[in-house]
């Protein structure tokens, strides 16, 4: 009898601390000597031997200490967009490298996080293979470093399929519309021309189309020195540069964009009042370029 008790308290008690437990946004892999060049490397052959797809890298702020790698994975993809409410968004996860003080810190956006906030409800239809997703994310970076380290803030795991930063603040279910076509063909040939001719100091980073769903993900980089990335990266934090490029998503006929009040908080969720106000005007900012880019 002691011991069925016993055990029933353990149970309870997991359970609790699985329900609370807090998430960081990244997940620091190490520090390393090379450039930046040799990781990519070993980064994309890494991803590339286990099955992922690069869909493209940049330097924010072009700046040739930062890099980022975006990658996703054809089940993964696949899964996602199964959620209606621009699930296809939780498709792309990035690496991120940041140059500083002679060593390289490389990063990656952390699965666990990421698809609990950008899923919902949904995510425990599918929780199973998002843990498997994330085991097999870690595996693939096992060779880069050891510290597989959680950094960039918390917030509990039950928070966050209802994120927001404040009250008052948007959640995921408050995006920004950026246009609406006459047609998915359409919107996906606007986008595709304007981020072509960089419109708005932009540059296509990634695209991930799905034909068949009429849904089109594009990983957009913010290039305006006075208001991309440039101005709003050293504010916030640079060592969370894995967060972008900010993505347009095209579902049907419709262009949407996240917040910027949501997005950027839940990336830097330790963000102070006092530090979110420097950067005021950067959620108009990025809706503006992107809304020019959708036109």
């Amino acid at each position: 009898m002691k011991n069925l008790i016993f055990t029933s308290i353990l149970i309870l008690m997991f359970g609790v601390n699985s329900f609370a437990q807090d998430l960081s946004p990244y997940i620091k892999i190490g520090e390393s000597n090379e450039s930046i060049q040799q990781i990519t490397e070993k980064v994309v052959n890494a991803l590339e031997s286990n099955s992922y797809t690069v869909l493209g890298t940049y330097n924010p702020s072009n700046k040739s200490s930062l890099k980022v790698i975006a990658f996703t994975r054809t089940d993964l993809k696949n899964t996602v967009v199964k959620v209606k409410d621009r699930g296809a968004l939780a498709a792309t996860f990035k690496v991120g490298l940041e140059q500083k003080n002679g060593k390289v810190t490389i990063s990656y956006t952390n699965p666990d996080y990421i698809l609990r906030a950008y899923l919902g409800d949904s995510y425990n239809s599918y929780k199973t293979f998002f843990q498997k997703f994330s085991a097999d994310l870690k595996s693939t970076f096992s060779g880069l470093g050891t510290s597989f380290t959680p950094f960039g803030g918390t917030v509990k795991a039950e928070n966050l399929k209802k994120y927001h930063y404040k009250i008052m603040m948007p959640y995921f279910s408050d995006p920004v519309t950026l246009n609406e076509f006459s047609s998915f063909e359409e919107g996906l040939k606007v986008i595709e021309n304007n981020l072509k001719a960089k419109k708005g100091n932009t540059v296509e980073v990634y695209k991930l189309v799905y034909a068949n769903e009429k849904v089109a993900v594009f990983g957009v980089g913010l290039q305006n020195k006075e208001e991309g990335e440039a101005h709003f990266l050293p504010i916030i934090g640079e060592a969370h540069v894995a967060a972008l490029p900010y993505e347009i998503i095209l579902q049907g006929n419709k262009a949407t964009m996240l917040h910027g009040k949501y997005r950027l908080a839940l990336h830097w969720p330790e963000l102070t009042m006092g530090t979110f106000m420097k950067i005021m005007s950067t959620p108009g900012d990025i809706e503006d370029v992107l809304e020019a880019v959708c036109k």
